[in-house]
């Protein structure tokens, strides 16, 4: 087995694709279609995201021990920063939660380099450096907004 062979999909992988169903699409809702346990739980102000966040760390160490190369683990981290941390944003976050699924994002990456291993020999280095350039640019975006959040309110308070 060569180190771009992933080893045939496991029961870890089936539960996998029943959590990522679950968290991310397991209630129809009338206006915003389907929406799962990371949008009801990202309601609780702080934990519910932090808490998503978390979960959604099952299918980052699914891939891992499926031996999934460097690009697809920072493009599924990537993912779940992004839905960690626009989650966390007040209102709007919980609207963003229903619509960015990382999960299943995640879920297709893996799928497709288990269907196609040899697919990532044809991708680009700049490829990998821009997921790692956005996901440093946006947890410094996050890290500054907070900063002015809480010189906002000290100033207001003050």
């Amino acid at each position: 087995m060569t180190a771009l062979t992933p080893p045939p999909a496991s029961s870890e992988l089936v539960r996998y694709r029943a959590m990522a169903r679950l968290w991310d699409e397991a209630i129809r809702l009338p206006v915003l279609g389907r929406v799962g346990l990371d949008a009801v739980i990202g309601l609780v102000p702080g934990i519910g995201d932090i808490a998503g966040g978390l979960l959604a760390g099952y299918g980052l160490m699914i891939a891992a021990r499926l031996r999934a190369p460097a690009p697809i683990l920072l493009r599924m981290l990537l993912n779940i920063a992004i839905d960690t941390i626009g989650g966390v944003i007040p209102l709007v976050g919980d609207l963003f939660d229903t619509q960015f699924r990382a999960n299943t994002r995640n879920l297709a990456l893996l799928e497709r380099w288990l269907d196609d291993p040899h697919r990532l020999r044809r991708q680009s280095v700049l490829a990998l450096l821009a997921v790692a350039a956005a996901f440093c640019a946006l947890v410094t975006l996050t890290v500054w907004l907070a900063v002015q959040v809480i010189a906002w309110v000290f100033n207001v308070a003050g």
